[in-house]
């Protein structure tokens, strides 16, 4: 067996020009992998798009209605950030499909990762920062609605606050979420999660993964997940434009192995997202994301998973 790793040729939707949002990366992360050998094509599924029912377990139905029509009110729809067409409704409803199969690979397999998702800005009733609905959040309630996890522990590295997804979470004790965040970085106004780490401007790769190496072995262990949901956004990167902090591609594949490495070793399964990323130079963010599925591939085969 391989590492199964999720994509679609949907990942990608149409954008204005200029636009900030790196859209383009979800096909190059696939044509990267390939093209280094990282990963065989036999090693790609394919998911299907989630669809209302599934979606509506986590986010109100008036609107999930509205964005499906395009009926958002303007204020919403600049709060997500991404301008509505029905390409991106149905990009980021693959999306979701993706991190859902994800999921299930992770507990029938041990570790999967998506080519997309972390969605985490997004609430049940809106979205926010480049996201639209929570993949995260839907993913657990997709597994629990199957009856194939009772318990899950979320890992949020993004460098911005997983704020929808504390949210969502906050009075429900079958989801932890865990979120080590730049401090003074969006949203503004942060969320309570389960355990929220700021983290100072600035900090570079020994202290950055000095203190995951504090939190993670223990939350485990006082958690015991049936399933682990990492959320590996790479603007923790020096280079990001969004970021704060000073991770070297380094210090990225070193937390990437960490927290693989700690969860697999421990008998955790591990259900990867990529999360966000944004510069300039496009072959470098799409490096940085690939850095995960390297990472993945060294402990699936570590592991003999």
């Amino acid at each position: 067996m391989e590492l199964p790793i999720i994509y679609h040729p949907d990942y990608i939707a149409p954008l204005p020009p200029g636009h900030r949002f790196p859209m383009s990366k979800f096909p190059q992360l696939y044509e990267l992998l390939l093209k280094d050998g990282v990963a065989q094509p036999k090693q790609f599924h394919t998911p299907q798009g989630a669809t209302r029912d599934l979606i509506e377990l986590v986010h109100t139905p008036e609107y999930v209605q509205a964005y499906y029509e395009g009926t958002l009110e303007p204020k919403a729809q600049r709060r997500i950030g991404l301008p509505w067409s029905p390409e991106l409704v149905n990009r980021t409803c693959v999306a979701v499909g993706g991190t859902i199969l994800t999921a299930q690979l992770a507990l029938s397999q041990g570790l999967a990762c998506n080519t997309a998702g972390g969605t985490h800005h997004a609430f049940p009733g809106y979205g926010s920062g480049f996201c639209i609905f929570n993949d995260l959040a839907i993913a657990c309630r997709v597994l629990q609605k199957l009856g194939l996890v009772q318990k899950i522990l979320i890992v949020d590295l993004d460098v911005h606050q997983g704020d929808g997804t504390a949210f969502i979470f906050q009075k429900d004790q079958s989801v932890f979420t865990f979120s080590m965040h730049c401090e003074v970085n969006f949203p503004s106004t942060k969320q309570t999660s389960d355990l929220d780490v700021p983290l100072a401007v600035g900090m570079e790769d020994d202290a950055y993964l000095q203190i995951l190496a504090n939190y993670l072995p223990d939350l485990l262990c006082d958690v015991q997940p049936d399933l682990v949901l990492y959320d590996a956004g790479v603007d923790t990167h020096i280079g990001d434009r969004l970021g704060k902090l000073a991770l070297s591609d380094s210090g990225i594949f070193r937390r990437e192995m960490q927290v693989l490495s700690t969860c697999v070793g421990d008998g955790y399964p591990v259900a990867c997202v990529i999360g966000g990323g944004y510069a300039d130079d496009m072959n470098s963010l799409v490096w940085r994301h690939s850095l995960l599925h390297r990472a993945a591939s060294q402990v699936y085969h570590q592991y003999r998973l």
